[in-house]
C-alpha cells in the first residue's frame, strides 16, 4: 500500500482527435498532468482507459518505474505503439504530480536544473517551394534569432522519390543562401531512401554544410541506416518512432545512428525516455529528442535535456502555425516562445506549465476511478 495517501485514485483524459491530456489524482487529492502522443489521440485515450488505467489504480504514484513495467507485462499481447502512447500519458502525469509534491521542476527531480536551451526551427512542410521555404526561414531567423534550422527532403516513405522531381536539389542551396553559412542546417528524410540513394543524397547534404541527416532509411531497417551512418561524415540520426527497448539496444549495438531521438510521448513516457537516454549514454551517443509540435511534448523534451548527461546541442521547436497545426494551440496558458534562438525550460514545480481551462471544456472527458 502507498503511504501518506499517495495511491492513484483516478485517471482522466481530455481528448480531441489530435491531442489528449491526462490528469492523475491520488487519494489525498494531489494531481498531475501529462499527455499521450499526438495524432489519433482520441483512440489512444480509449486504450488508456481500457488497458492502462485499470492497472494503475491503487498503485503508489511515486513508483511509476515499476508501474510502467508492470503495465507492459500485463498487456504483453499488445507490445507496440498504442499501449506505449497511452502509458506515456499516465507516466508524464505521474512525473508532474511527484515533482509538484516535491516543489521542484521535473528535470530537477530527474537529475538536473531547469535551464534555457538553444532550439532549431523545425519545418514540417514538403508542400512548400524551395524559394518560399528559404524566405520564411530567413524571416524567422530575423524575428526569433534561430541559429539552426531543419527542413524536409525526399518524400515521406518515398521509395527514393522526391516530393517532386528536383525539389531537394533546389531546396538545399536556397535555404543555405537564405540563412547564411553560420547557421546549422539539419534535414529530415522521413524514411525515404534505400542505403545507396541515402548515401548519394548524404554527399550532397555534406557539400551544403548539413550536419544532421534524420531517418534517411525506413526506420525499421536498422541495418540500412547503419550502412548510411558508416558511409557519411555528417550525423545520421533517428529513433523517434521506436518504442521498444530491445530495438533501442539493437540500434546502439549496430551503431545505426550518431544521435538518438526518442519522443517522450511515443516511447512510453518520461521514465522510458530516461532509460533510452541512459542506454545511449552507455554507447557514447548524444540525445536530441523528437518534439515536432508545440503541445506538451516540447515541454517534456526540454526537461529531458536538462536531466541527462548526454544531451545534444539543441531541442526541436516547431515553426508551424495555425494554418498547418491548428490543434497545437490554446492548450497552455502561456505558450513556449523562442527568443534569440533559445527557449526557457519552464521552472515552476512539475512541468512548470498551466493548462488552459477553455481547452479542457471543449475536449471529450473520460475518467477511470478506483472501484
Amino acid at each position: 500500500m502507498s503511504p501518506d495517501g499517495r495511491q492513484i485514485a483516478s485517471v482522466e483524459s481530455f481528448a480531441t482527435e489530435n491531442v489528449a491530456l491526462v490528469r492523475v489524482r491520488t487519494d489525498d487529492g494531489t494531481e498531475g498532468w501529462g499527455q499521450v502522443a499526438p495524432y489519433n489521440a482520441d483512440i489512444t485515450a480509449r486504450v488508456l482507459h481500457r488497458q492502462v488505467a485499470p492497472h494503475a489504480l491503487g498503485w503508489d504514484a511515486d513508483d511509476h518505474d515499476a508501474l510502467g513495467r508492470t503495465i507492459l507485462e500485463r498487456e504483453f499481447k499488445f507490445p507496440g505503439s498504442y499501449v506505449c502512447r497511452a502509458l506515456g500519458g499516465l507516466d508524464t502525469a505521474l512525473w508532474d504530480l511527484r515533482a509538484k509534491r516535491a516543489g521542484v521542476p521535473v528535470c530537477e527531480l530527474a537529475g538536473g536544473p531547469a535551464r534555457p536551451w538553444p532550439v532549431y526551427a523545425s519545418s514540417m512542410r514538403r508542400d512548400i517551394t524551395p524559394a518560399d521555404e528559404a524566405r520564411r526561414l530567413a524571416d524567422l531567423q530575423q524575428t526569433y534569432g534561430y541559429r539552426a534550422f531543419k527542413i524536409r527532403v525526399g518524400a515521406e516513405n518515398g521509395h527514393d522519390a522526391d516530393e517532386w522531381p528536383g525539389r531537394t536539389e533546389q531546396l538545399l542551396p536556397a535555404v543555405r543562401g537564405a540563412v547564411g553559412d553560420d547557421a546549422r542546417l539539419l534535414v529530415d528524410a522521413n524514411s525515404c531512401y534505400t542505403p545507396a540513394r541515402a548515401i548519394e543524397v548524404g554527399r550532397m547534404l555534406e557539400s551544403n554544410g548539413v550536419v544532421h541527416f534524420e531517418e534517411p532509411c525506413p526506420y525499421w531497417e536498422l541495418e540500412w541506416t547503419a550502412q548510411v551512418t558508416a558511409a557519411l561524415e555528417l550525423d545520421v540520426t533517428g529513433g523517434e518512432q521506436d518504442c521498444l527497448l530491445p530495438t533501442w539496444r539493437r540500434m546502439f549495438e549496430l551503431r545505426a545512428v550518431d544521435i538518438a531521438q526518442p519522443d517522450v510521448c511515443y516511447v512510453g513516457g518520461f521514465t522510458r525516455a530516461l532509460r533510452v537516454a541512459a542506454l545511449a549514454h552507455e554507447a557514447g551517443i548524444p540525445v536530441v529528442p523528437h518534439s515536432a509540435n508545440l503541445t506538451l511534448v516540447t515541454v517534456f523534451a526540454l526537461h529531458l535535456m536538462c536531466a541527462i548527461p548526454n544531451a545534444g546541442s539543441y531541442v526541436e521547436f516547431s515553426i508551424e502555425g495555425d494554418d498547418y497545426y491548428p490543434w497545437q494551440r490554446g492548450i497552455l496558458r502561456e505558450e513556449l516562445t523562442a527568443r534569440d534562438g533559445v527557449v526557457e525550460t519552464p521552472s515552476a514545480p512539475g512541468w512548470g506549465v498551466e493548462i488552459e481551462p477553455g481547452w479542457l471544456e471543449r475536449a471529450d472527458h473520460r475518467i477511470t476511478p478506483a472501484g
